[in-house]
């Protein structure tokens, strides 16, 4: 018996296949689907998917064998994978001098027959085999070994599936992570700031009273502009832990709620002004989900629809509609609009649009991009339509907690 000699890639091969992550692991249809094919079209009893460690050989699949794997040094395709171009084909283990007195050539029920192609890696590194065996003498035809080189393509292409997946579920732990600590960061950054922040506004609001003769006009002038600036960076600050904090929310927000009667809380909360018309659907849907999600994101569009809107009277109108899976909302408004080229990037985070507002100020970009992220938690998804000058009509859906019967 011959053992193998190591490839001269032995290290670089080596590290690839620690990161398929795949020595030890549990069987998987796909790869069994393969093997099985190999033994019929070879015609042999035995066929494996072979990933070969260090010192050991793991079978990811085997057919017709209830073998696990086997070492490296008394392997066939230890020899296989040292001229991983070519298939390796060995007729008659007994009458080969690298295999006649191998343990499992001389076992009792013996392995004689061999075929072996190597599963290469994008680099060319050989991760494995997939081979097939016989306890008798053996020949593949022509076409048979095209077939069996064709079915270690396909494994090649599941295993650089699992690589590539592997990578994206490590970028995306890596994401989470990086994620969770902006999160504290932002939340924590944002609880400190609020303090000095309404101790900063009601100083203002102290000076502009006790001290108005003193300061004179110019002087009340830029107390106005301080306290504006706070109340400004404290919308910021509110708008940063709305954005940051638990999008699933508590489970204990799920229930059935009336829509119109949450509409009608969130229009008091809201002190609408006497030139403003809120129309509210006609049907008064009974709506189950999470309640505190979804008015929420009506919070967020509606005082959208005030804000941005310089008509002389401000009209906003509100509609539902369900269906099997999903309740519909629509709210349109007669407001400023938002120009075309600016539609698809309104949702990002810190994007905002180039109009101010009513009181002439620009938004901080936080608000719709927390309506998308909670319309999206809710399992549904949010568009927009609009035109400058007039008006912007939001559509978003939210999947139903108890579908139908």
């Amino acid at each position: 018996m011959i053992t193998p000699e190591k490839p001269v890639n032995e290290l670089q091969r080596l590290e690839s296949l620690r990161e398929l992550n795949i020595m030890d692991t549990l069987p998987e249809e796909a790869y069994d689907n393969i093997t099985r094919l190999a033994s019929y079209i070879c015609k042999t009893p035995i066929a494996v998917v072979n990933m070969i460690d260090a010192d050991r050989n793991f079978f990811k699949s085997s057919y017709g064998t209830d073998l696990k794997g086997s070492p490296r040094d008394v392997s066939f395709c230890g020899h296989t994978i040292t001229d991983p171009e070519n298939l390796l084909e060995v007729p008659n283990a007994l009458k080969d001098n690298r295999f006649s007195d191998n343990p499992f050539v001389t076992a009792d029920t013996p392995i004689n027959y061999y075929a072996g192609i190597s599963l290469l890696d994008p680099k060319g590194y050989p991760m494995g085999t997939l081979c097939v065996y016989d306890s008798k003498e053996h020949h593949l035809d022509e076409e048979q070994k095209m077939a069996l080189k064709s079915l270690g393509k396909q494994v090649e292409l599941l295993l650089e599936t699992r690589r590539a997946n592997s990578v994206l579920e490590k970028m995306k732990e890596e994401l989470d992570e990086s994620y969770q600590v902006l999160q504290q960061f932002a939340s924590t950054v944002s609880h400190d700031l609020k303090m000095p922040l309404a101790n900063m506004i009601i100083t203002a609001d102290v000076l502009k009273a006790k001290y108005a003769v003193k300061l004179g006009e110019e002087g009340a002038k830029y107390i106005s502009y301080l306290k504006d600036s706070g109340l400004t960076l404290s919308d910021y600050i509110n708008g940063l832990l709305d954005h940051y904090s638990n999008e699933h929310h508590s489970e204990n927000s799920v229930k059935e709620f009336f829509l119109n009667d949450m509409l009608e809380d969130i229009i008091d909360l809201l002190q609408i002004a006497d030139n403003c018309e809120i129309n509210l659907p006609d049907n008064n849907l009974l709506i189950d989900g999470n309640a505190s999600a979804i008015g929420q994101i009506f919070m967020n569009l509606i005082n959208n629809s005030l804000k941005y809107n310089d008509q002389e009277k401000i009209v906003i109108d509100i509609d539902c509609t369900e269906n099997e899976h999903f309740f519909n909302f629509k709210i349109s408004d007669n407001g400023i609009g938002i120009a075309q080229e600016q539609q698809s990037k309104i949702f990002d985070l810190f994007t905002t649009v180039a109009k101010q507002d009513r009181r002439g100020k620009k938004g901080h970009g936080i608000g719709l991009s927390t309506v998308k992220k909670l319309v999206n938690s809710l399992g549904g998804t949010i568009t927009v339509n609009s035109e400058e000058n007039k008006g912007t009509v939001f559509e978003f859906s939210v999947l139903r907690h108890n579908i139908p019967v």
